[in-house]
């Protein structure tokens, strides 16, 4: 991580493996479609399928979603909160419906991803269907062989996906 300018390589579109407070993700920039669509071919996903983001402060997600919880009983930490958009056409590309899924994950890494102040793509490293990645080990090789970047966790995964949070209800995965 310290060779590379991690802000720079995001807002290049690069693909990154990086480590959530949960399991391992697959993201880029979210504002970036050619990026975007690549992880859905990577993952072998639906291309309709919604994507969830990490956002990239609290107050994005006030800009952009219509907000009806208390953002810091969750944030930063293991949820998804599925939000209706202000703008239906807002990222799209991202996820094709009226609400789309946010995170700010509890862990230094994404406090890197941040700074590049664009929302950015999280999903599971696995192939559609596929078990979850709780180490990089866990990677299917053909995902690792097509990414850009790979991020090893500094700290512990829980390594069970979020909690999504929709209405105000936990749902567990």
């Amino acid at each position: 991580m310290k060779n590379i300018n991690i802000i720079e390589e995001i807002l290049n579109g690069k693909i990154f493996i990086y480590p959530t407070d949960t399991i391992y993700g697959l993201g880029c920039d979210a504002t970036n479609k050619e990026s975007v669509n690549k992880i859905k071919e990577l993952k072998g996903r639906d291309k309709d399928k919604p994507l969830s983001v990490i956002a990239p402060s609290i107050n994005w997600i006030e800009e952009n979603c219509f907000v009806d919880l208390e953002l810091k009983k969750y944030l930063p930490g293991p949820y998804t909160l599925i939000l209706k958009k202000k703008n239906k056409d807002f990222l799209l590309h991202v996820s094709n419906s009226e609400t789309i899924g946010v995170r700010i994950p509890k862990c230094k890494f994404i406090e890197e991803i941040q700074k590049a102040n664009v929302p950015f793509i999280t999903t599971s490293v696995n192939l559609s269907g596929e078990p979850f990645a709780k180490s990089i080990e866990d990677v299917p090789r053909e995902i690792k062989n097509k990414v850009n970047i790979i991020i090893e966790a500094t700290e512990e995964l829980t390594g069970k996906p979020s909690t999504l949070i929709i209405n105000g209800k936990e749902i567990k995965r």
